[in-house]
C-alpha cells in the first residue's frame, strides 16, 4: 500500500455552472489514498472543461516516502473541500502497467468534465424525475376527484330536496370548516408519520365510507319522507345529525388525501430541483381538479333530469365502490414506476422523534396527542421561511364575493340577471382557471417562480379594483356595465388560478418533505378559518344592499395579499435566497 499525489496544472476557461462530480468509492480493504491536486492559487472553484495532466510519478512506493512531510505540502485555502477517494490497490497496478507498456496519455486516463449548455440545463429543469410514475399519478388524481366532485354536487342537490331554507347546507358547510380548522392538523401529523402509499390508501377508504353514509342517510330521509315543518326542527333529526358528522370526515379525509398528492408526493416525481417541471406537473393536477369539478356536476345534473333523486344517489355510491379499488391500484402502480420513491423514508431524524414521543405519550390520552399535534402543526407553520407566500394565499380566502360562488349567484339573481347569463359566468370563470393552468408554467420559465407568483397577484387585484369602481359607479342597472363588471371578475381568474399553481409550487420548495402534509392541513385550517370569519360577516349584512361593501372587503383582501407578498420578495432574507437559488430573481 502506498500514498499517491497527482500534480496537476487547470487551464481555466469560464463558464456559468460547473455541475457537481461523484466519483464511486470502493471499500477501503486494501486502497491507496489519492489526494485531490494542490493548488497554490487563492480560489478553489475549478474553471477547466478538461484537467491536463503535466507530471504522473509511476512509481508510488517511492513517492510515498516523500508525501510522509507534511512540511512539503503548500498551504490550501480554507475555504476549498478536499474530498478523499479510496483507490483500490490491484486496479491502480494495472493502469500503472498498462501506462509502461502502451505508453498511454495521462490525460486519457482521466475522465472529462463534461459542462451543461444553458440549453441543457433548461431540458433537464423541465424534465420529471419519474415521468411514468407522474403519468400514473395523474390518472389516481382523476380517478379519485372525479367521484369527489360529483359527491360534492350531489348531496347538496339532495338535502335541499328536503327542505326549501338554505340552512341546513349551511350548517353541514359550517361544521364542515370546523373540522378541518380543527382536525387538519393532526390528520396531517399522521400522513407524516405513517408510510406514505399506507396512509393514502386507509384516507380513501374512510373518505369512501364516510360518503357512503351520507348517502344511505339521505336516501332514508328522501325514502321516509321525513319533510320537517321548518329547517331548525330539521337539524334536531337523527339522520341529519350523521349527515353532519359523515359529512365532517369525508371532507377532512378528502382535503388531507389531496394535500398529500399535491403538497408531497407530486414533489418526489416531479423532483424539487427541476422547477420547470414541477411547475408543468402542479400545472396538470390543477387541471384536472376544474375538469372534474365541471364533468362531475354535469354528469350529475343529467342524472337528476332523466331519473329520480334515489336512483342518482344510487348510482353514485356505485360508483364511489367501483372507483375505490381501481384508486388503490393505481397508487400502488404511480410507486411502481416511480421505482418505490413513495417508500423511503422522510427524514430519519423525524422518524426517530416520532418514536420517541410515541415512547414518552404511552400513558397519555388520545386527547392530549391530538392537542399537541395540532400545537406543533401551527409552531411549524408560523415558522415556515415561505410564511408570507401562504399567508397571501389565506388572504386570498377571504374574497367569497368577487368570485364565482353561491353568493355572486344570490347577488345576480336579486338583480333579475338572465339565468343563462348566470350559467355562462360560472362556465367561462371555470375555463378561466384551465387555461390559467397552462399559463403558470409559461410564466415560471420567463419570470422565475417568484416573479410569476407576484404577476398573478397583481393582475388579479388590478382587474378587481376596477370592477369595484364599476359597482359603486351605480350603473349597473344597465345590462352593458353588468356584463363588463361580470367580464372583469372572469378574467382576474386568471390571476387567481395562476398563483394558485405557482403559490403551491413555492410551498412545496419551501416546506421540508418530513412535514409537508402536516404543514398544508394547518394552511387549510387558516384557509377554513379565513372563510368562517366571511361567511359570519355575509350573515350579519345577509341584505342584497350589503353587497358593496362585502365586496370592498373582498377587494381589500386581494390588495393585501398582493402587498404582501410583493414585500416578501423585494426583501428576501438569506434562507430565501439559498430555497429559491434556482430562481433568476437571486
Amino acid at each position: 500500500m502506498g500514498m499517491v499525489i497527482l500534480s496537476q496544472t487547470f487551464h481555466p476557461q469560464p463558464f456559468s455552472l460547473v455541475p457537481s462530480l461523484r466519483i464511486p468509492q470502493p471499500a477501503p480493504a486494501a486502497g491507496l489514498l489519492l489526494r485531490p491536486p494542490i493548488f497554490s492559487t487563492s480560489g478553489c472553484r475549478l474553471a477547466a472543461r478538461r484537467p491536463h495532466v503535466n507530471n504522473l510519478n509511476t512509481g508510488y512506493d517511492q513517492l510515498s516516502s516523500e508525501c510522509s512531510t507534511s512540511e512539503e505540502i503548500p498551504s490550501i485555502p480554507s475555504g476549498c473541500s478536499i474530498p478523499v477517494v479510496q483507490v483500490d490497490a490491484e486496479v491502480f497496478n494495472a493502469e500503472r502497467l498498462q501506462l509502461q507498456e502502451e505508453d498511454t496519455p495521462a490525460d486519457d486516463l482521466l475522465s472529462t468534465l463534461t459542462v451543461l449548455t444553458v440549453e441543457e440545463q433548461h431540458a433537464l429543469a423541465a424534465t420529471p424525475a419519474h415521468p411514468a410514475g407522474l403519468y400514473a399519478l395523474y390518472a389516481s388524481f382523476l380517478a379519485g376527484n372525479f367521484v369527489e366532485q360529483i359527491w360534492n354536487f350531489a348531496w347538496p342537490a339532495a338535502v335541499a330536496l328536503l327542505h326549501p331554507s338554505l340552512l341546513p347546507v349551511a350548517v353541514v358547510g359550517f361544521f364542515t370548516k370546523i373540522a378541518i380548522f380543527s382536525g387538519g392538523p393532526l390528520i396531517g401529523k399522521f400522513m407524516d408519520t405513517f408510510p406514505r402509499v399506507h396512509a393514502f390508501n386507509y384516507l380513501s377508504l374512510v373518505q369512501t365510507a364516510a360518503q357512503l353514509v351520507s348517502a344511505a342517510m339521505i336516501i332514508h330521509a328522501l325514502s321516509t319522507h321525513s319533510h320537517a315543518a321548518s329547517a331548525t326542527s330539521m337539524l334536531l333529526q337523527p339522520w341529519f345529525v350523521v349527515l353532519v358528522i359523515a359529512g365532517a370526515i369525508e371532507r377532512l379525509m378528502g382535503l388531507t388525501s389531496g394535500i398529500a398528492v399535491e403538497r408531497d408526493w407530486v414533489v418526489l416525481l416531479a423532483g424539487s430541483n427541476r422547477p420547470i417541471a414541477l411547475a408543468q406537473a402542479n400545472a396538470m393536477l390543477n387541471r384536472v381538479d376544474l375538469l372534474c369539478e365541471i364533468a362531475g356536476a354535469s354528469l350529475f345534473g343529467v342524472l337528476l333530469s332523466k331519473y329520480d333523486t334515489i336512483t342518482c344517489l344510487k348510482l353514485a355510491c356505485g360508483l364511489m365502490i367501483c372507483t375505490l379499488p381501481v384508486l388503490v391500484l393505481l397508487v400502488w402502480l404511480t410507486n411502481k414506476l416511480a421505482r418505490g420513491v413513495l417508500d423511503r423514508p422522510k427524514s430519519c431524524l423525524t422518524c426517530e422523534r416520532a418514536c420517541k414521543k410515541s415512547k414518552s405519550q404511552n400513558g397519555r390520552g388520545l386527547v392530549t396527542k391530538g392537542v399537541d399535534a395540532i400545537k406543533h402543526g401551527w409552531l411549524d407553520y408560523m415558522n415556515l421561511s415561505v410564511l408570507p407566500a401562504s399567508l397571501a394565499y389565506v388572504l386570498l380566502c377571504f374574497n367569497v364575493v368577487l368570485t364565482p360562488g353561491g353568493l355572486m349567484t344570490s347577488f345576480l339573481t336579486q338583480r333579475g340577471l338572465n339565468p343563462s347569463i348566470i350559467g355562462g359566468f360560472s362556465g367561462l370563470c371555470s375555463f378561466m382557471g384551465v387555461t390559467a393552468t397552462f399559463l403558470s408554467a409559461g410564466l415560471v420559465k420567463r419570470l422565475g417562480i417568484l416573479k410569476a407568483g407576484a404577476a398573478g397577484l397583481l393582475f388579479q387585484a388590478a382587474l378587481l379594483t376596477v370592477a369595484v369602481a364599476v359597482y359603486w359607479s351605480g350603473s349597473l342597472s344597465r345590462q352593458t356595465p353588468m356584463l363588463f363588471f361580470l367580464c372583469l371578475i372572469v378574467i382576474s381568474r386568471l390571476g387567481h388560478m395562476s398563483y394558485d399553481v405557482v403559490g403551491a409550487q413555492i410551498l412545496q420548495t419551501g416546506i421540508p418533505a418530513s412535514k409537508a402534509n402536516l404543514i398544508g392541513t394547518t394552511e387549510v385550517s387558516m384557509q377554513s378559518l379565513a372563510e368562517l370569519m366571511m361567511l359570519g360577516l355575509v350573515i350579519i349584512a345577509n341584505d342584497v344592499s350589503h353587497f358593496g361593501l362585502l365586496a370592498m372587503l373582498s377587494l381589500s383582501s386581494v390588495v393585501g395579499a398582493a402587498w404582501m407578498f410583493c414585500t416578501w420578495l423585494m426583501n428576501p432574507t438569506d434562507e430565501q435566497k439559498k430555497i429559491f437559488s434556482f430562481d433568476p430573481q437571486f
